[in-house]
């Protein structure tokens, strides 16, 4: 059609026609360029999202300035023997010039022979690794040391990887052994390597793994045993040289052929050493178990106290924690307790009879079930039936009970009286329960006698002598009416004698008057270090108020330390990682009671071990020393408290559940739990070569010649030539007596009328 014969009409509609045609044209190429724009951004999107993924689990650049990797909290004694640690993983760091260059080698030879010259990643190991994995179907790691240590230090691998997990890995390794390498050293990668890597057996680090496998420090080892630890790199567990010696030594092997391979060994010196058999120290097959477990526990309580003040993590930071406790002494207190319990066991159970105990065996049984978590879990009250009747007539349950509740537990420490250290704590009979029940810090029990001697320091402050005399006979008063044990009474009787024999009536007759009473005693029993609340009644005298073991043992430490009572510490100090001082520690300190009170009382309590109920401990151990027994009613709980001039100690003997008792008067104080501070004494200061030391006597206590009738008329009086019969005494010459007057003075010379010439002096 002709263009120049259309109507201007006809024109128009031709090219509106002709726009049609060419929209209609067009119109698909640009919805194609709009879908593939619109599937180019969702693709850039999703990678833009994958990258923020993949540097979301990156370590932060602080992280990887300042890589901090978990260390165990050490704990050490005062002479410097490793306690024990606390850790989530088991490390200890090492300088990497410390390590054997064989041990270097070994680890370069095996895992990554380009080291010194790759980046972080190395390529060209990648692509052939890759090549087997795929083609020919073969296993074949390409992951360069600095890529390893990036996944161990920063934790890059998750237990539960798909293949999408492991590529994000595998990219955030390469990432991050890139920052690595740009921002330490070669040297320092390999140190870290070390102290990051796991070994096994709970050994994370070189040195810890070295200490656990061969009992030596790793600057030690030898090249098989450093060929050794790197086997162990690629399976802990399957090349376990305990549990799988014979896989360990191949692929330790394997490690000194490719130490061939890369020159850093010879064939001569692979071929002397490759069928050497593989030595592990025997007793370190698992970690060392620490020697003092709830003092280890102890510890650990007050740290997790501490924590929030000093921001520290006990179980990550690597820590230093110096502690008050002696290892000799531990050692020693370990063997003795031991030993006595074993003897004691064994006769407990030749005279304790279930026969006689039916009901008690009925409720102990019942309180086990209920203390299962199977029963405290149980859904409904219909399974928590099901499940007590299946237990209550179960023979090996009950016989189970039987022992476990006929377990005789002990609790026993020994403290500096000057400063306040724990040298040694046996928490129970058991080693291995450090964090069951503690026999020393965590029990409360009646004290029975061993209170006494805080009773007769009231009397003592309160202006009496050891040479007071009290009637021996029983009384009755608002319905209490103690007895002897022994149930011998008649005449009077000093202090000094009833203490030494330990005689109720004597320190009832004290509480019910002015002499001692209750409020007075505990006061002064609270100043010396007794915590616990005590109940003001006549009692007490007796020690049925009970206390806490290690409150009353330390209060005992005041006796010998002249009046102060010094608080009782176990930590020194802590300090960092970096050996940075976070702080330390020292004891408080208190003037309990005077120093003359305490030495009288000393001087009496010397009587309760030269004659009286603690004469025993004379069969073991013949220095200065003085204590108290202590025996509850019904032979429920059995104690011995002593101290001499450098040590107070203390043990309680009993059971866990208080209707548990011995049977009869092997019960008491002075045989079940005396032998045990006997002899720990007698070890202890033969073994640590304790120099022979005697109590100090203050200027203020004198040493009297006392007129033995007058005594016992309850009138001391300071003897003369004319009196028949004399006592020696400590006094305090605040208020000294008068000369006798009972007896004829015609034949006193001047000078002996004369006080301080005769009769009295230090």
């Amino acid at each position: 059609m002709s263009k120049k014969n259309l109507t201007d009409q006809e024109y128009q509609d031709y090219f509106n026609n002709k726009r049609k045609r060419n929209l209609k044209r067009f119109l698909p190429n640009d919805e194609k360029r709009r879908k593939k724009f619109i599937a180019l951004s969702i693709v850039l999107s999703i990678f833009f999202i994958f990258i923020i993924y993949i540097i979301a689990g990156l370590p932060s650049f602080e992280e990887l300035e300042n890589p901090r990797p978990t260390l165990a909290s050490k704990v050490y004694t005062i002479d410097g023997e490793l306690l024990g640690q606390f850790f989530i993983e088991n490390r200890i760091e090492t300088n990497i010039d410390s390590l054997p260059a064989h041990l270097i080698e070994a680890l370069i030879a095996t895992e990554d022979r380009d080291f010194y010259e790759h980046w972080g990643v190395d390529l060209e190991r990648f692509g052939k690794a890759m090549f087997k994995n795929i083609f020919l179907f073969s296993r074949e790691g390409a992951s360069t040391i600095t890529q390893q240590l990036a996944k161990n230090l920063y934790s890059l691998k998750s237990r539960d990887e798909n293949f999408f997990d492991t590529g994000v890995r595998k990219i955030r390794e390469w990432i991050t052994a890139v920052q690595l390498e740009r921002t330490f050293t070669k040297k320092e990668i390999l140190e870290m390597y070390f102290n990051i890597s796991y070994f096994g057996r709970s050994a994370y680090g070189i040195e810890t793994a070295a200490r656990i496998y061969f009992d030596k420090k790793a600057a030690n080892l030898t090249l098989p045993e450093s060929a050794t630890f790197i086997a162990l790199l690629k399976s802990p567990e399957n090349y376990d040289p305990i549990k799988n010696p014979e896989a360990s030594a191949r692929r330790r092997d394997l490690v000194l052929r490719n130490m061939v391979s890369a020159g850093y060994l010879t064939e001569a010196k692979y071929a002397d050493i490759k069928d050497q058999p593989i030595k592990v120290a025997f007793e370190l097959r698992t970690i060392k178990k620490t020697i003092a477990p709830h003092f280890m526990e102890y510890v650990r309580q007050q740290l997790e106290s501490m924590s929030d003040k000093y921001g520290f993590d006990l179980y990550r930071d690597g820590l230093s924690i110096y502690t008050t406790l002696d290892y000799r002494m531990q050692k020693i207190a370990n063997r003795v307790t031991e030993e006595h319990l074993k003897q004691y066991q064994t006769l407990f159970n030749k005279n304790w009879n279930w026969e006689k105990n039916k009901g008690l065996l009925v409720s102990l049984v019942d309180k086990a079930i209920k203390n299962l978590d199977e029963y405290r879990t149980a859904e409904n009250d219909e399974d928590k039936a099901l499940i007590y009747n299946k237990y209550k007539n179960e023979q090996h349950f009950i016989d189970s009970v039987k022992k476990a509740e006929t377990r005789i537990q002990i609790g026993f420490t020994a403290l500096d009286p000057t400063n306040g250290h724990i040298k040694a704590m046996v928490g129970g009979s058991d080693p291995n329960l450090g964090r069951g029940l503690n026999h020393v810090t965590g029990i409360r029990r009646q004290p029975g006698s061993s209170f006494k001697p805080f009773v007769y320091a009231t009397a003592i402050e309160n202006g009496y002598s050891p040479s007071t005399s009290l009637l021996n006979e029983k009384f009755n008063y608002n319905g209490w009416s103690p007895s002897n044990s022994n149930n011998q009474y008649g005449g009077y009787m000093t202090l000094r004698t009833a203490l030494a024999y330990s005689v109720n009536v004597i320190s009832g007759r004290m509480t019910i008057s002015d002499i001692a009473p209750p409020k007075e005693v505990i006061s002064y029993a609270h100043k010396m270090g007794i915590k616990t609340e005590l109940s003001p009644y006549p009692s007490i005298a007796l020690g049925t108020s009970e206390v806490i073991p290690l409150e009353i043992i330390s209060a005992f430490g005041t006796f010998a330390n002249n009046g102060i009572h010094v608080e009782p510490i176990s930590i020194l100090k802590i300090e960092d990682r970096n050996g940075i001082t976070l702080d330390e520690f020292s004891s408080n300190y208190e003037e309990a009671i005077k120093p003359s009170t305490a030495s009288i009382l000393t001087s009496m309590m010397q009587d309760v071990i030269n004659y009286g109920t603690g004469a025993g401990v004379r069969a073991y151990f013949h220095r200065p020393a003085a204590g108290k027994t202590g025996t509850t009613q019904n032979y429920s709980d059995a104690w011995f408290i002593g101290f001499t001039p450098q040590y107070v100690a203390g043990a309680w003997v009993g059971f866990d559940d208080h209707r548990v008792k011995f049977t009869s008067s092997y019960g008491q104080g002075a045989r079940a739990a005396m032998p045990v501070w006997a002899k720990f004494m007698e070890a202890a200061y033969k073994e640590l070569n304790v120099p022979l030391q005697y109590f100090e006597v203050p200027k203020e206590v004198k040493t009297v010649t006392l007129c033995a009738e007058s005594v016992y008329n309850g009138d001391p009086m300071l003897a003369h030539s004319g009196c028949p019969s004399t006592i020696t005494e400590v006094w305090n010459d605040s208020v000294p007596p008068r000369i006798c007057d009972i007896h004829p003075r015609e034949n006193i010379t001047p000078q002996e009328d004369k006080r301080g010439e005769t009769g009295w002096s230090h």
